[in-house]
């Protein structure tokens, strides 16, 4: 029996920089997305720094979905990941996952961190599925509506150990894996 990401038509994205044009549809898709969405001002002041990068999912000539990230030494960020509405269950989030983990080295940048609103229960569970585990809660977070955020986070040291041996160290996790 398939399951129902299965069912779903995968559509195949490409995968690039996001370039000034793409701003409208980004913008679009933000707005489709969050309660509390980043203005252009927010994308451009995110964009002009040295360490981050944006990149772009598109679809027949459409940008359909984008991920905003940060390089750090150890580590890769997501400040902002999202997909338009009418393009979800496709499976383009999981290959913008797929793209920025692949950015990943067992000798430099061996993980991958990003925080979720605590009501964001569908992004939660996304990043659940793409391998991620949540190891903090940040109390207080968000200054517009002083929500605590989780911390995820994808480990290439710990997609890398077999037969499910991973033991977490705190207790968020540890919660997750009952």
């Amino acid at each position: 029996m398939s399951t129902v990401r299965e069912q779903q038509e995968r559509l195949r994205v490409h995968i690039r920089w996001m370039i000034r044009r793409d701003m409208l549809e980004v913008l679009q898709t933000e707005q489709a997305s969050f309660a509390s969405p980043w203005t252009e001002e927010d994308f451009l002041h995110s964009l002009r720094q040295r360490n981050c990068i944006g990149m772009v999912a598109e679809y027949n000539d459409r940008v359909v979905g984008f991920m905003i990230y940060e390089l750090h030494k150890s580590r890769l960020h997501i400040l902002n990941f999202a997909v338009h509405p009418d393009f979800r269950r496709h499976g383009i989030g999981t290959q913008m996952v797929m793209k920025l983990a692949g950015k990943l080295s067992t000798h430099r940048r061996t993980r991958i961190t990003l925080l979720v609103r605590e009501s964001n229960l569908a992004g939660q569970q996304f990043f659940r599925a793409e391998g991620f585990m949540a190891c903090r809660v940040i109390r207080g977070h968000f200054e517009d509506t002083c929500e605590d955020a989780y911390q995820m986070e994808y480990s290439l040291e710990r997609e890398a150990q077999v037969g499910g041996l991973y033991h977490p160290h705190n207790r968020i996790a540890q919660y997750e894996e009952s």
